[in-house]
Order: C-alpha cells, then sequence, then structure tokens
C-alpha cells in the first residue's frame, strides 16, 4: 500500500477513528498490528509469513540470549538469530545475483555452467525489518537492552507500518518504551503531523515524481551519449528526485506515526549542505549511517587500530552499505566512492584540518559545493541500472559526450532549475536550524497558505502513484 493513494487515505483514516475510540490500550495495540499486517499483505499477502517467522525467531533468541550462562550459548542464539535474518535476505535479495556471478566466475576459468532462472520476487522492505529485528538481538546480545516482556508489543515494533517497508530503521529502545503506556496524540500533535504528511507527499508526487523523474528518465534512459548540460541536469535531478523521494516517505512516516502519538528518529538534515563526507553520513539515511557504524564499523574496530585498519573499516562498511541497497555492482561502486571520499576526507583532515582558512565562509561554501559535486558523481552509479549507461553518463558529465541535438527540451532544463535551485537553497538555510522552529515562526496565515498550495498541487499532479524508490530495497 503506497502512501500516496486513495487507498491508504481510507486505511489511515479508519486506523485513526479506531485508535481514538476510548479503547483498551492493549486492543488499541492490537489494532495497530492488524493494520500494519494489512498495509504490508497489500503488496503480497503470502509475505507476511516472513514477518511472523522473523518475529518469532527473534523474540526467541533474544529471550534465550538473556538466559544463557554462558557466553558460548549466548553467541549460538545470536547466531541463530543471525543466520535466519540473513538467510532470509540473502536468499530473496542475492540469490539471483550470487549465481550470476557465479556463472561468470566459471565463464572466467573456461567453465561453461548455465544459472537456473531465479524468478523470486522481493519481498517490499525486507532489508529494513530485517536490519530493525537484527539491531533488537544484536543489542539484548551486548547488553544494551532487556528482551521485551510482551510479544504484541515487540511484533509491533517489527511491523509498525508506518516505517515498515522503507523505515527509518528504529532501534527498539527507541520505539517499544512507547508502547508501554496509553499514547493519544493532542491538537497540536495532530496538526504538525498531518502538516508534515502533507510536506512528504509534496515532495514524492509533485517534486520527485511530477518533475524530477522525467527529466532523469529522458537522461538515464537515452542511447545516446549526453551532452555536458544535460548528462549534469539529468544527474542533479537525481540527486533531488532521490531526496525528494525517500525523504518525503520518511516526512509522512513521522507525520503519520505523530497522528497516532507516536514519535519517530529523524533520518535526513539537510544533506545536501553538508560540509565534507561524514557530515554528509549525518545527515543522509541517518538511521541506517549510524546502523551500520554502531553494528559494523564500531565492531570491525572503528578507529581505534591505527589509521589504515581505520580506512579499511571505512572502506568495508560503506561496501557493505552499498551492497545492502541493491544486488548489483553498480551499488557497491556507489558504496565504495562513498567509502573513499570518507577515507581521503579523514587523511586530509588528520594533516591540514586545522588550518585557519577551513573556517572562514567562503572556504566553507565552497566545500559545501565540492562536497555536493563528488555526491552526485557517486549517484550515477546509483541511478544507472549498468555500468554502459554509468559510463555513458559520466562521460558526458566530464565533456566525452557526442556533439548532437540535446536531449532535454527546454521545459525540462526550467523544471530542474526551478526545483533544484530552492531545494539546495533551503538546504544550505536550513542546515543548522530545525523545521518546527522556522515554521513557528512564521505567521499562521503564511502557514495557512503554504499548507494549502502544497495540498492543490498535490491534488492537480498526475501520475501520482509510482512506488518510492527504496521500496526496491
Amino acid at each position: 500500500m503506497l502512501f500516496n493513494s486513495l487507498t491508504f487515505i481510507a486505511f489511515f483514516a479508519i486506523v485513526l477513528f479506531l485508535h481514538r475510540l476510548p479503547l483498551a490500550w492493549s486492543v488499541k495495540k492490537f489494532n495497530l498490528l492488524i493494520a500494519s499486517y494489512l498495509f504490508y499483505a497489500a503488496w503480497n499477502p503470502p509475505f507476511v509469513v516472513l514477518l511472523w517467522l522473523s518475529t518469532m525467531v527473534d523474540w526467541w533468541a533474544a529471550r534465550r540470549i538473556d538466559e544463557s550462562d554462558t557466553q558460548a550459548r549466548r553467541r549460538a542464539w545470536l547466531m541463530l538469530s543471525l543466520t535466519a535474518n540473513l538467510g532470509l535476505l540473502g536468499y530473496f535479495k542475492y540469490g539471483g545475483f550470487l549465481l550470476q556471478n557465479w556463472a561468470a566466475l566459471m565463464a572466467g576459468f573456461g567453465i561453461e555452467w548455465q544459472a537456473p532462472a531465479w524468478d523470486i520476487i522481493l519481498p517490499v522492505g525486507i532489508s529494513f525489518y530485517t536490519f530493525q529485528t537484527l539491531s533488537y538481538t544484536l543489542d539484548v546480545y551486548l547488553r544494551r537492552a532487556k528482551p521485551a516482556t510482551s510479544l504484541l508489543d515487540f511484533s509491533l515494533f517489527v511491523t509498525f507500518f508506518p516505517q515498515l517497508v522503507a523505515g527509518p530503521i528504529v532501534r527498539p529502545t527507541d520505539l517499544m518504551p512507547q508502547f508501554a503506556a496509553p499514547r493519544t496524540a493532542s491538537a497540536q500533535q495532530v496538526t504538525w503531523g498531518l502538516m508534515l504528511m502533507t510536506l512528504g507527499l509534496f515532495e514524492k508526487i509533485v517534486l520527485a515524481d511530477g518533475l524530477l523523474a522525467p527529466v532523469v528518465d529522458a537522461v538515464y534512459g537515452s542511447e545516446k551519449a549526453p551532452l555536458m548540460l544535460d548528462a549534469w541536469l539529468g544527474t542533479i535531478a537525481f540527486s533531488g528526485q532521490i531526496f525528494c523521494d525517500f525523504a518525503g516517505y520518511t516526512t509522512t512516516a513521522i507525520g503519520c506515526s505523530l497522528v497516532l502519538g507516536f514519535s519517530l528518529i529523524d533520518n535526513f538534515r539537510y544533506p545536501y549542505a553538508a560540509l565534507g563526507f561524514s557530515d554528509f553520513w549525518r545527515r543522509w539515511h541517518i538511521s541506517l549511517s549510524t546502523w551500520l557504524r554502531d553494528y559494523l564499523y564500531v565492531p570491525l574496530g572503528g578507529n581505534r587500530k591505527g589509521p589504515g585498519r581505520t580506512y579499511v573499516n571505512l572502506m568495508l562498511t560503506m561496501l557493505i552499505g552499498g551492497l545492502w541497497h541493491g544486488a548489483a555492482w553498480t551499488f557497491v561502486v556507489w558504496g565504495g566512492l562513498h567509502g573513499l571520499y570518507l577515507v581521503i576526507e579523514r587523511f586530509l583532515r588528520q594533516r591540514i584540518g586545522g588550518w585557519p582558512v577551513w573556517e572562514r565562509w567562503y572556504t566553507r561554501l565552497l566545500l559545501i559545493a565540492l562536497t555536493y559535486a563528488l555526491v552526485n558523481i557517486t549517484w550515477v552509479f546509483f541511478r544507472a541500472q549498468e555500468f554502459a549507461t554509468a559510463w555513458r553518463v559520466l562521460g558526458g558529465m566530464l565533456g566525452f559526450g557526442a556533439e548532437g541535438a540535446p536531449i532535454l527540451s527546454t521545459w525540462r532544463l526550467v523544471s530542474v532549475l526551478a526545483v533544484m535551485v530552492p531545494l539546495l537553497a533551503a538546504h544550505a538555510y536550513m542546515r543548522e536550524r530545525q523545521l518546527h522552529a522556522e515554521v513557528q515562526r512564521l505567521p499562521a496565515t503564511v502557514v495557512g497558505a503554504l499548507w494549502g498550495a502544497m495540498a492543490f498541487l498535490i491534488a492537480i499532479t498526475q501520475g501520482g502513484s509510482d512506488a518510492f524508490i527504496y521500496f526496491q530495497f
């Protein structure tokens, strides 16, 4: 079920109505659990079984970890959880990828081997809820949290529908305590939540799908090498599309949760105003970057074992982060480039990071622009379906495109600039600010006019029912 559909509006209205009835708190939580299963089943009902399986394995494993009196037993129960969760993820998401690469490897040795057809449907959101449930058993194993005492609360933690299929990836200590006591949103929370839902849908339907996606599709779907202007605008448009699509989902999810009385962590903090790549990953997909930091980078040794090992750990973390996004080498290259950027940044910071020039405003502005430009290079590999397209677009960006007629019409050029210039300016302005505080400073008439304008544009935008990009991950 998509947030940007009439079906979801009807669904959410029913859920909210039931949630506001004077029922027992356990009944309300049960209603939310059933609603979450229905929300997920709207894509493919049989895959609800995977949610049940993941829920029961981690519920059982975490309790056994907590009860075990030896480290060996604790480790064994953790391995069960890891094997079950990563096994499901590997089978559904990476099975075909592994077979293709095995066939290519055999061909490299002169062995002809045909991979069997791998017609497996990828369960939507499996990467998100797998990481979320893994964080639960890992936190119990690491003694950061106690196992849940209520199966209902834990089941709701795994399946809570606003963030089930595309995050943010919530930690058990963030969400499960909110299920312990009755929660009802205040009038102010409902208003702010509905406003966030409108903003998120505006980003997704009007900006990402309506104005930017056609530009991206034209450039990345063309069989000819784009001119430099087309290549850069197509990639910059994708930077806006992926942000508006994913941040739009997250904003809608946070608003939806707030209307029900729950708080979710923020997943984006104006990443295109990032000052370097460490800063970028503190602002982009925060719930994933912190997950990788806490459960992968730090256990690998983090920065505690010398510079060389730190660089290796950064590269490994980002390569795995790239592969988490999709079973394709283009995603691995995307993650590898970010890892390389982080390594170079850390290397330079340790040697010339103390120079006073870095604190001057124009230097900071140049570094923000350089960070954004280099991030756009990585987006080429994220967006391209295969390397041939990536090299073609990258060649155009570097000035090696073929001569001839441009791919983008004047209207497409204008639509990119009309979205991206205000978007980048907004990121720069909001870099150190909070949206809620800025909205509170505006007169009520201005807020109402902006809210109404976004709702109107959502209503008149045609074709706004495309799936969110991150659903495929």
